[in-house]
């Protein structure tokens, strides 16, 4: 069907004598058009029933799709609907989200440069904003290596892009792919490039020690050139618009796990826009050099204090250890999965890390630990003694235990404050002790000093057998002896 201009521009040139053909030519109409309208100018379309699309039993779940995420691509949501049946193609999607006001985005064009197989791998982190553990907010980031022949494509998540994030990233993408290419390309992020002027590159010292245990050579691209290193730059692009849109993680172990599946389904298996193959296909042609016996120990190190709560402290959590290692300097090395704490080089637990904040990890052998040590030592001799000098004795033990003070040392002086002072004395102080929770044998000696004076001003005989010094004998009870002069003298007044 023509316009009204069009064919009142037929019957002007008519009218001006011009023929079928030569109004056909200038109009650039077929001549059975220009007949028709000339015969008729009213003529109208016979009406035509709207054909049903493929998409039409889809397009409720493609508008909460574009509600989820307005930028979501045609290839994205055609595998979202597929997997709920869609059996067309995606070019009537393409055209549906074009009509719906979607806009392709323009590319610019740079020459390719190819590589040989094995010859060479890109990297580079993207952000890919944030994951909630309970209400705390981790940073999510994203490195991805591709393999640059083949396009061969990995991805490993994280919640940081420090040095032994990068490592460990590295040597997973190694191990993925099977060994190590002959030269890493990557820009100038600091944990790779220290320093640059002009062509002068000072490496990080710590990434070029891993790199040289792999063999491989380090090329930073120019400043403010990432098109040196674009298969990787449109493989993070290719992440975003593929694999992110329209999916929900539960946490770092999940995405990973999210992203390994896409990586086997999808992203690999694809054919590549570039090469017109699939990097599966080509990658088989790749020949790597092979990784080195032995891996380096790319986790995080540092040195931590054990503290009372026979814990240490790590990233905003608490590990906890076994009660023996108490006041110790432990080595720790942590990765996305694993805290281990050694002592010297020997393991002596591991723990599965935590992403949350304010979080204690505990073993449950470490608190049957516990237990056990308590209870032992609550049959030991001193602690016996003291706990005998009545219920306020035993609820300060208790006190002491929990805020994990020593309690044999406690126990020990508490001991000898009763010696000095008076275990009537002791116990007023115990009372006034824990009616302020001043837990501590330095508590009570204070307290003592300030409102007593000792009852003692000579200290009893030093035997010549250190352990005889030790022995202390539960104080007597009057009681009985009351009981026995009661007695008698009832039985005189009989």
């Amino acid at each position: 069907m023509i316009d009204r201009q069009s064919v009142f521009e037929i019957h002007r040139l008519r009218n001006e004598g011009q023929s079928v053909r030569k109004i056909s030519r200038m109009l650039k109409l077929n001549r059975d058009t220009v007949v028709k309208y000339l015969n008729n100018p009213q003529i109208q379309p016979a009406h035509r029933t709207k054909a049903s699309s493929k998409l039409d039993p889809f397009k409720e779940e493609i508008a909460r799709f574009l509600e989820l995420d307005p930028q979501a691509s045609a290839v994205v949501i055609r595998q979202r609907i597929g997997a709920l049946g869609y059996a067309g193609g995606i070019t009537i999607l393409r055209d549906y989200l074009h009509a719906l006001g979607r806009r392709s985005i323009a590319r610019t064009a740079y020459i390719r440069f190819e590589s040989a197989p094995g010859e060479q791998m890109q990297i580079d982190w993207g952000h890919f904003g944030t994951l909630a553990y309970d209400g705390h907010m981790r940073k999510l980031y994203a490195l991805a290596v591709t393999e640059s022949f083949s396009r061969m494509l990995y991805v490993q998540f994280t919640h940081s892009q420090n040095q032994e994030s990068l490592h460990q990233g590295l040597l997973a993408a190694f191990s993925f792919f099977g060994g190590c290419p002959k030269e890493l390309v990557f820009d100038n992020m600091p944990t790779a490039v220290t320093e640059r002027v002009g062509r002068l590159i000072r490496f990080n010292d710590q990434f070029l020690e891993f790199l040289t245990q792999l063999r491989i050579f380090p090329k930073a691209c120019s400043v403010g050139a990432p098109q040196e290193k674009g298969k990787v730059e449109r493989a993070i692009g290719y992440l975003r618009k593929n694999f992110w849109p329209l999916r929900r993680f539960i946490d770092l172990s999940d995405v990973n796990c999210q992203v390994r599946g896409w990586l086997t389904t999808v992203a690999n298996v694809r054919i590549h826009q570039g090469t017109g193959q699939r990097p599966c296909d080509r990658f088989t042609q790749v020949v790597l050099q092979p990784l080195p016996a032995e891996l380096p120990d790319c986790r995080q190190c540092l040195t931590v204090q054990v503290h009372k709560d026979f814990a240490v402290r790590f990233d905003a959590n608490s590990y906890s250890t076994p009660p023996w290692s108490i006041g110790w300097q432990l080595t720790l090395k942590a990765d996305q999965e694993t805290v281990s704490l050694y002592e010297r080089h020997k393991l002596i637990v591991a723990h599965a890390r935590s992403w949350q904040r304010q979080q204690r990890i505990e073993l449950p052998a470490h608190q049957e630990l516990v237990r056990k040590i308590h209870k032992k030592l609550w049959r030991d001799r001193q602690v016996s003694l003291f706990a005998a000098l009545g219920p306020a004795a035993r609820e300060y033990l208790n006190a002491l235990s929990e805020a994990n003070q020593p309690i044999k040392k406690s126990v020990q002086r508490l001991l000898g404050l009763s010696d000095e002072y008076g275990s009537a004395s002791v116990l007023w102080a115990i009372d006034k002790a824990l009616a302020h929770r001043a837990y501590g044998a330095d508590y009570i000696q204070n307290i003592l000093y300030q409102k007593m004076l000792p009852q003692r001003h000579h200290l009893p005989v030093t035997l010549k057998q250190p352990e005889l010094n030790g022995i202390r004998l539960p104080q007597p009870s009057l009681a009985d002896y009351d009981s026995i002069v009661l007695k008698r003298r009832s039985s005189h007044d009989d």
